[in-house]
């Protein structure tokens, strides 16, 4: 008999109970993430009255698993360029939560008596949100096209970033065990500089590699190549010193940028989901009972500090961003809960064996509490706004009013800042391009010539022309390209006081690109070939092959920004800038919604004209997307289809009425219709309508069927007339429900039954 495997009975205990849970927790509308948990608890080690896992290396094994895939799933709808949607509103308004969080779950933990670091994992732990909470939630509460929604949204895209650098630096303070100031900050500008790096690398090479070969791309390559390049990211960026789930956010990002993002995440989203439910399972599995009845008052204590404290955080810092108070609120109410990151901080800490056991179960213990506490308190910030607003003094209320309409408006960008930003840009951007390719080219080329091809000085030499071949046209763009653009000019022509910090931001820039170059020869050769080879690269040879540079970076350039922007260009069809007249500033409270027509809307096939929109609702139509064809401020005589997207502008009490008719509430199901079968019935003494007329035996009604034809004395009688009466050996074919000529059988038979009694 052949042998089983222990990682696969483990899988199947893992699996069997989640799925177990998953139909019970669907059944009770409670997340399917407790479900997980609890699936988890019933086969851990810790619970022994079901089967356990054998292998506790398997449950960290799969653990990590689903860690990876978690968050190259949340990359996947992440996107760097998210950072710049999201606005100021809700960069202020998280940085205020995640920083207030971080300091009161570290005073919690001090006040519990636990020690520098539980204290410290207590506030990573309980400073990120769950987004998974908060969109199920919102699901189901329908308060997606609320205007509050795309605030949280925003907040939300700015926790899960920090929680990625939450996770490097408590992974630095965790090896180093002490506050130590200048590692943090080495640490923070290493992060920063491999972000870039392969943020800029990965647009580059990775849409282009796709579309190469996208004439062989199916849906099976590209899943294989998708997580075959998270976990090549996950391995890179765990060589450089970094966790796995960085790598795989990483990857999740970068390819959240290309033309295939959305059939990616389709494809991804059963992976997605069958290795987060492993990995919650696994979170399950770590839990003690003894602990966590032990622990029972710090559990209750954190949840309390977990609800008023973001609650309170979040709507501070959504007031401080200028939003109203009802939004405000309303923010605040709906991120008073902690989940999947919170669990990911949390097996860090277990892992780098810097935090006591207690830490993990009373995680797990407050992100169920306050999971099922979320629906709840959304619902409870409206009456808690009239409440509060009745109870408001009229000075306190117009000071409110005034201050979020002042921070609402345009603020002019000046030149300096436009000329600053274009700087900081070209300077960072090329920088870290440039010491990527020098560390790429002496850390591993340099090494691979020497071992197999030639001596050192020959291998020093051929890797410096490799790495200045290569650096050079980012070299040019550092320090020679000319930067004139419309804000450069008018500084430069319209003051003189301000042609000298200009004529220093271009000295500094040549000076920069010396430094560069002797960092790459200072690596190979003696400090003064470094330095006289820098000097002559940038004063003598850059400016002589000017032209041939200026080709070959604008291509790389034009390449890059294609890639970036591919995505986008594909969706709006090529009419981008068609597309400003949705995002211009909105009057008072209305704000921008996005619906998608309801086969069983009333709307369908009606004109606008017709509907009258605006004159019943008081909503503008600014977009319609059908399929590939956008359609910018429609005119009357647009027709609504099923399917179609519709870009609304209008307040909240507005668009809730809106919604109920281009996507009414779903109905129950109509019953499935009944199963129509051909039946052969023999007309013999147990046939209940012998010698009786079709018409009067009333079959029709009684099976709801029909007499297609009848077999007498070997002749067939087609579509026989209601008036034709059933004879002894007639064999009839009727066509029915299936069970009501079953049970016209069993009419028959116990008819049959009767007469014999």
């Amino acid at each position: 008999m052949a042998h089983v495997p222990q990682l696969i009975i483990d899988l199947a205990l893992i699996l069997g109970a989640a799925g177990v849970t998953t139909l019970v927790f669907k059944k009770l509308k409670q997340p399917l993430v407790l479900g997980y948990i609890l699936a988890g608890l019933l086969v851990g080690p810790n619970f022994p009255i079901f089967p356990t896992i054998a292998d506790p290396e398997t449950i960290r094994i799969w653990a990590e698993i689903g860690v990876i895939f978690l968050l190259f799933g949340l990359g996947l709808e992440f996107s760097f360029k998210k950072l710049v949607k999201v606005g100021g509103s809700a960069s202020i308004t998280g940085l205020v939560e995640i920083g207030v969080m971080l300091v009161l779950g570290y005073l919690t933990g001090y006040w519990l008596g636990w020690s520098g670091m539980d204290s410290l994992f207590l506030g990573g732990i309980i400073a990120i949100s769950s987004t998974t909470i908060i969109i199920r939630a919102f699901d189901e509460l329908g308060l997606k096209t609320q205007q509050f929604a795309g605030l949280v949204f925003g907040i939300l895209v700015i926790e899960d970033l920090v929680a990625i650098l939450l996770l490097v630096l408590l992974s630095t303070l965790a090896v180093s065990q002490q506050f130590a100031g200048m590692e943090l900050v080495v640490s923070i500008l290493k992060l920063s500089f491999f972000l870039i790096l392969w943020f800029l690398g990965g647009i580059y090479l990775i849409p282009s590699f796709l579309r190469i070969n996208s004439r062989l791309i199916t849906n099976e390559t590209l899943l294989v190549i998708s997580i075959a390049l998270c976990l090549l990211m996950v391995i890179l960026v765990t060589n450089a010193g970094f966790s796995a789930a960085l790598g795989a956010f990483i990857m999740g990002s970068i390819l959240a940028e290309t033309l295939y993002a959305e059939k990616i995440e389709h494809l991804m989203q059963p992976v997605k989901d069958l290795f987060g439910a492993v990995f919650f399972v696994s979170v399950g599995m770590l839990i003690d009972l003894k602990i966590l009845l032990e622990y029972a008052g710090p559990v209750a204590i954190l949840s309390l500090v977990v609800i008023l404290g973001k609650s309170l955080n979040v709507t501070f810092g959504a007031l401080l961003s200028g939003q109203p108070l009802k939004q405000s609120l309303q923010t605040g109410m709906s991120m008073t809960q902690i989940g999947e990151f919170s669990f990911i901080i949390a097996t860090l800490g277990l892992s780098l064996n810097v935090t006591s056991k207690f830490l993990y179960p009373i995680a797990v213990a407050v992100s169920a509490i306050t999971t099922f506490t979320t629906p709840y308190m959304i619902r409870l910030a409206e009456p808690l706004y009239h409440q509060i607003d009745k109870r408001l003094p009229l000075r306190w209320r117009n000071f409110l009013n005034n201050y979020s309409t002042s921070t609402q408006t345009i603020v002019a960008v000046n030149d300096w800042k436009q000329v600053l930003r274009t700087f900081a840009g070209i300077l960072v951007t090329n920088t870290v391009v440039i010491v990527g390719i020098v560390l790429l080219c002496t850390n591993i080329v340099a090494p691979f010539f020497k071992r197999n091809f030639f001596d050192n000085l020959w291998s020093e030499a051929l890797t410096a022309i490799l790495a200045l071949a290569l650096i050079t046209p980012f070299l040019w763009a550092l320090s020679i390209r000319k930067i004139r653009t419309h804000s450069y000019n008018t500084l430069w022509k319209n003051r003189r006081f301000n042609r000298g910090p200009l004529v220093a931001m271009e000295a500094g820039r040549l000076i920069l690109g010396v430094v560069l170059v002797g960092f790459l020869l200072d690596r190979l050769f003696s400090p003064v070939v470094a330095l006289l080879g820098a000097i002559v690269l940038i004063v003598v040879i850059l400016p002589v092959f000017t032209q041939k540079l200026q080709e070959t970076y604008a291509r790389i350039e034009k390449r890059f920004l294609y890639n970036l922007n591919a995505r986008e260009l594909a969706q709006t069809n090529g009419k981008v800038n068609n597309g400003s007249a949705t995002k211009s500033l909105l009057p008072w409270d209305a704000h921008i919604a996005h619906f998608e027509v309801s086969p069983e809307s009333e709307c369908i096939g009606k004109s606008l004209q017709k509907l009258s929109f605006r004159e019943r609702y008081g909503v503008n139509i600014a977009q319609i997307e059908r399929g590939k064809k956008s359609i910018y401020v429609p005119r009357g005589h647009e027709q609504i289809f099923p399917f179609d997207k519709l870009t609304v502008v209008g307040t909240d009490e507005q668009l809730k009425k809106f919604k109920q008719v281009v996507d009414p509430p779903q109905i129950e199901p109509a019953p499935l219709p009944p199963e129509v079968i051909l039946k052969q019935l023999v007309v013999d003494h147990t046939f209940p309508f012998l010698g009786m007329s079709i018409r009067n035996s009333d079959i029709r009604n009684r099976t709801h069927g029909l007499i297609i034809g009848i077999e007498r004395n070997g002749n067939r009688i087609l579509n026989p007339d209601p008036a034709t009466i059933f004879e002894k050996g007639d064999i009839v074919w009727l066509s029915g429900d299936k069970q009501l000529i079953k049970s016209l059988e069993e009419y028959a038979e116990h008819v049959v039954e009767t007469k014999q009694h």
